[in-house]
């Protein structure tokens, strides 16, 4: 062994003990291994030392080799580690994962579940309980239900025996009265209850439920203990932030407290729905940048929080590095609580307390393992994450974020684009790049205004929620310096919401697409193509701006464009009967952009789409037959980004909850209500039309049955006592290029034949849109009074009533008339002056 001071030989490595000869230097990559101690009185040199490897000869292949040799070694001992260290997680989320299961096949929750059996249950609220979206069901919306997450804890059958200790996820719903609703509703996680109810298994096989408990009677929630004190503090924190925000505008009120803490009650559909359609449902609820704003007020950004030079409130303070780190944890902690451990709330906590981990332990470490070892930690806490596609969508943009969008970001300010905006491009491209094929196998679309909308957006999120928290933390102290603060939030917060409805309500908002996996698969493929030849239209300035707009073209569709490509609507329309499904909604059109619309169908996004299509921005008036669901819930999406002059309704206002529901509508949005009368005649361009039907007092006497009408009801012509809505329908004659409609809405016989009646003079007419979808009941003599050439059915498809009846359509086709459907031919546009129809 060399001597301290002696030179290594040249060309070889320095063995232990000895000090590398002056001049020498260390070749990365490199590692000197190790023959042994220092003997005494040596001097240990440290281990990575070697000669170098200028010269040549034997002894530089030998180091070469070795070195070569060692970095294999190491990518071996490396890939081993990996492969066991996936063998080891794979072991556990699998043993993991069958426990979790277990939890739902064994015990008598399941067993009962599987005879539908009736049980006293005693359970644990493990969920914020929520009211059903309200679903039209024929003529009348389904009922509204109460649904809450639990697990049962002891259940006891009707039939005899004793009751048994369980642990077993179940799904509650109940229906309890409207005075009993709040009661239901003010339910706060890990308090106990105790309901009677029907057992039934879940609809889908592999569910995390073990059964759905279906509650007995409308009453109040029978509590056996309330709920813990941190959820006690959570529960008044949320309580306070909606008190505090109940006198916003109404998309700022619904909006702010599911921003901030995930609380989306107040939320309306059409809201919902215009956030869907521009892809940015994650603004709708809480998410993980919520918890980024927040940790990055305290602790600064990430990167430099564990630097000399961090910035952040705690930094501002002089509060030390690990006290920061405690008290980011314990506001994460606290986070979680408030607003409740969705998907995408676990993996941002998850995130953040590993990084706070590092901070507080002085090892910087990257995000994206930080992101790996929070999935790993979920998954393993909670295996049915990994069935959840919320939390799929969670992780994959958060990745995004971490890995595409850097680079992204750099190539934007390689071309010019300044550093912020080039970053918060380069966010949204990448998350939506990664997210909407998982969007498409749930929904079969893509949003073509995802990325313009969430980038316009996302300049509101941060002081929405920075204000939001600020409210939320001072309602129980100081309620007046909450509100304040909460009407601040209210601005960027209403802000977002329009941009929303902006997005969503432009006629190229949402493009069809393949759904499933397939879909999902093929919108890859494209996104990556779209990827590789982008990356070289940047440099093509002409071509860039010929696609924006083309874009720009398929989004605002101009109705002469989209008549040119799709053939739809066709050249002369004068009628469209839209297909809505098991419902009415009919077009009238009154110039260019301008239509007569005539219900409005049970879904808002049916009509809406409709009229898109039809190019249709402004409706003089809008008439609505009657008050039943299937002619009236679809109100909002007539009026989304249209200009309304006017809606008129029948005097009959029954069912009293949908015309009130009307009238609220019609009023947040400021357009005059006015009540159909016999004898109206009324002229839009070339259209006019004349209502025939109810008369005042026909309608009149509903009111001694408890109906209400409306007092604009003049005096009129005696007539016979409508029966109910149907028969109060506001029937019109139509008139426009030389053909003639006649429009029945639900008429039933009595009033079809009174109708008729009434009008001895009535003339036959081009096309009858008939009346009740085409139910069996129609008055034989009216038909054949009026001898339409062509008869329009708007029916869905498989409907449970059966329209329309074989029957009705035969006696139209034995009369001589054409008949179409919407249930089979889709909607329908009738065109003039010679009467043709065409189908989309």
């Amino acid at each position: 062994m060399a001597s301290a001071g002696g030179g290594a030989a040249r060309g070889g490595a320095a063995p232990s003990g000895a000090v590398a000869a002056p001049g020498s230097a260390a070749v990365p990559g490199t590692a000197g291994v190790p023959e042994g101690p220092a003997a005494p009185g040596e001097v240990a040199a440290p281990e990575v030392v070697a000669a170098p490897a200028a010269a040549d000869g034997p002894g530089t292949v030998a180091a070469q080799g070795g070195g070569a040799a060692s970095a294999a070694g190491a990518r071996w001992r490396g890939l081993r580690g990996s492969v066991a260290a996936a063998l080891v997680c794979g072991a556990a989320a699998a043993a993991v994962a069958w426990a979790h299961g277990a939890d739902v096949r064994r015990g008598p929750v399941p067993s009962l579940a599987r005879v539908y059996a009736g049980a006293s249950v005693e359970l644990t609220v493990t969920g914020d309980p929520r009211l059903t979206r309200p679903r039209v069901r024929g003529a009348a919306p389904a009922p509204v239900s109460m649904v809450l997450e639990a697990e049962a804890t002891r259940v006891a059958a009707d039939h005899g025996g004793s009751a048994a200790t369980t642990r077993a996820p179940v799904l509650v719903i109940a229906q309890p009265r409207p005075q009993q609703q709040a009661a239901w509703l003010r339910l706060l996680p890990s308090t106990r209850l105790r309901v009677h109810g029907r057992l039934a298994p879940p609809m889908r096989d592999g569910d995390r439920i073990a059964a759905v408990v279906r509650v007995n009677g409308g009453g109040a929630p029978q509590i056996v203990a309330g709920p813990t004190a941190a959820q006690r503090v959570a529960g008044r924190l949320r309580g306070g932030l909606r008190a505090a925000t109940d006198g916003l505008a109404p998309d700022a009120r619904a909006l702010l407290p599911g921003l901030v803490v995930g609380d989306t009650s107040r939320v309306s559909p059409d809201l919902e729905e215009a956030f869907r359609a521009a892809d940015m449902t994650h603004l709708l609820a809480v998410s993980g940048s919520n918890l980024s704003v927040i940790l990055v007020l305290l602790i600064g950004p990430p990167h430099l929080a564990a630097r000399a030079e961090r910035r952040g409130l705690a930094a501002r303070l002089g509060i030390p590095l690990r006290m920061t780190a405690l008290l980011g944890g314990g506001l994460t902690l606290g986070f979680v609580i408030v607003c409740r451990p969705d998907p995408s709330v676990l993996r941002a906590a998850a995130c953040g307390l590993i990084t706070l981990l590092a901070i507080a332990t002085g090892r910087r470490r990257s995000l994206l393992p930080a992101l790996a070892a929070a999935v790993l930690v979920l998954v393993l806490y909670d295996p049915w994450l990994a069935r959840s596609y919320g939390f799929l969508l969670s992780v994959l943009a958060t990745g995004a974020l971490l890995t595409l969008a850097p680079g992204l970001g750099v190539a934007l300010r390689r071309r010019g684009l300044p550093p912020r905006p080039a970053e918060m491009l380069a966010a949204a491209v990448a998350a939506q790049a990664v997210c909407a094929p998982v969007v498409v196998v749930l929904a079969g679309r893509v949003s073509l205004v995802a990325i313009p909308c969430n980038l316009i957006a996302e300049l509101a999120v941060a002081p929405a929620t920075i204000l939001g928290f600020a409210a939320l933390a001072a309602a129980p102290f100081a309620f007046p310096v909450a509100e304040c603060l909460a009407w601040l939030a209210g601005w960027p917060a209403g802000w977002i919401a329009s941009v929303a409805r902006a997005g969503a309500g432009l006629p190229g908002a949402e493009l069809a697409w393949p759904g499933g996996w397939a879909g999902g698969l093929l919108l890859a493929a494209v996104t990556a193509v779209a990827v590789l030849t982008g990356r070289r239209l940047l440099g093509h300035r002409l071509l860039c701006a010929l696609c924006a707009l083309l874009l720009l073209l398929v989004l605002i569709r101009p109705a002469p464009l989209a008549r040119v490509i799709s053939g739809w609507p066709p050249p002369g329309w004068r009628l469209v009967v839209c297909d809505v499904g098991q419902g009415d909604a009919l077009v009238l059109s009154a110039g260019p952009g301008t239509a007569v619309v005539v219900d409005t169908g049970p879904e808002p996004r049916a009509v809406d789409r409709c009229l898109r299509r039809l190019g249709v921005v402004r409706i003089p008036l809008l008439v609505l037959t009657h008050f039943h669901a299937d002619h009236v819930a679809g109100l909002s999406g007539a009026l989304r980004g249209r200009a309304v002059g006017a809606i008129e309704t029948t005097p009959l206002r029954d069912p009293p909850d949908q015309a009130e529901s009307v009238r609220r509508r019609a009023g947040v949005a400021h357009i005059p209500m006015i009540t159909a009368a016999p004898g109206e005649r009324r002229r839009v361009g070339s259209l006019s039309w004349e209502v025939l039907w109810p008369p005042p007092a026909a309608v009149r006497s509903a009111e001694g049955r408890g109906a209400a009408v409306s007092p604009a009801l003049g005096q009129g012509a005696a007539g016979p006592p409508v029966e109910g809505p149907n028969d109060a329908s506001v029937t019109l004659l139509v008139r426009t290029a030389g053909l003639t409609f006649l429009l029945l809405g639900d008429l039933e016989p009595p009033a079809q034949s009174a109708l008729l009646a009434a009008h001895p003079t009535l003339p036959e007419v081009d096309v009858l849109k008939v009346a009740h979808h085409g139910s069996a009941y129609q008055d034989p003599g009216l038909l054949r009074r009026v001898s339409p050439r062509l008869a329009l059915i708007s029916c869905g498809a498989d409907n449970p009533y059966g329209h329309p009846s074989p029957r009705t359509v035969a006696a139209l086709r034995a009369q001589g008339a054409a008949v179409l459907r919407t249930d089979s031919a889709g909607p329908i546009a009738i065109t003039g002056p010679d009467l043709r129809a065409a189908v989309r």
